[in-house]
């Protein structure tokens, strides 16, 4: 770890992540690709149980790799995720299915499918191969459509729909899953403003409505700041900082992780970042 890292970090050192409150933690983590050696090495990474917490950095610091691993799209180097205490790697496709959702930057639904379908597509952990559509499955897919707020468009073709509809309707989908754990990388990427603001209002009503563990990646700082319980900073696939936006969203973090001049100040909704320059 280099020395701007370590001074980043110090001030944590009596206050480690808490894995006891946690659906979802990583410890001692060496993440990377074949070919490309290690690109994420995190000591130790909690998402606390019924909050979101975002993953924060600028391009190639390692959010989405490390949202990846915790995910089990991506396995470790060495270290290990653990789900409601059990190493994820020890778990059946199906069974993390059922207890983790997950939804990645690319996604393409087959021509004509509707919103509806693509719904019922998230409850293939809860079905055998050949087995009929369930009560369960129908109210499931009900109370998804309607928590992601596209149950008047269940009828439309994916294909039809705005971006930021489609982002949606992937939500309903794992929403569909019933899981108590959602990882979401970089669901406003290409979004207008207002469907950035609407995905985001989705996923922060998820939480506290539904008690929901979310860990979401994101590019805007300001964006995270408002809407997520936790940050957790990242740079040359180190983590910086963690903790409460309040804590963590300075004007020294600004400049050593993104490179930017800034000012922060206090608003209803938590820190507002003003940049000035780069760096």
């Amino acid at each position: 770890m280099n020395e701007q890292t370590d001074a980043g970090m110090k001030e944590k050192a009596n206050d480690e992540p808490n894995p006891e409150a946690s659906e979802l933690f990583g410890e001692e983590l060496e993440i990377g690709y074949p070919n490309s050696g290690i690109i994420v090495e995190c000591d130790s990474i909690v998402l606390p149980e019924g909050e979101i917490t975002a993953l924060v950095g600028p391009n190639g610091s390692g959010k989405s790799t490390l949202l990846k691993a915790l995910s089990r799209e991506l396995e470790p180097e060495s270290g290990a995720v653990q789900l409601d205490g059990e190493d994820i790697q020890s778990l059946g496709t199906k069974a993390l299915a059922r207890k983790l959702g997950l939804l990645s930057q690319q996604n393409e639904a087959p021509s004509g499918l509707t919103v509806e379908e693509l719904a019922y597509h998230g409850r293939y952990p809860h079905r055998g191969f050949f087995e009929s559509k369930t009560m369960k499955d129908h109210e499931a897919v009900e109370t998804a459509l309607e928590r992601a707020g596209v149950t008047h468009l269940r009828d439309e073709a994916m294909n039809s729909l705005s971006g930021g509809q489609r982002q949606l309707a992937w939500i309903a989908m794992v929403l569909a899953q019933e899981t108590d754990v959602l990882l979401l990388d970089e669901p406003t990427t290409y979004l207008d403003l207002r469907h950035q603001l609407r995905v985001l209002e989705v996923v922060q009503t998820l939480a506290r409505d539904e008690d929901l563990t979310i860990g979401i990646v994101l590019h805007d700082i300001s964006q995270a700041a408002r809407y997520a319980d936790n940050l957790v900073a990242l740079r040359d696939g180190e983590p910086y900082d963690w903790g409460p936006p309040d804590e963590v969203v300075t004007e020294e973090l600004l400049a050593d992780v993104f490179g930017v001049e800034a000012t922060v100040g206090l608003g209803p909704d938590g820190p507002i970042v003003n940049p000035q320059q780069p760096l």
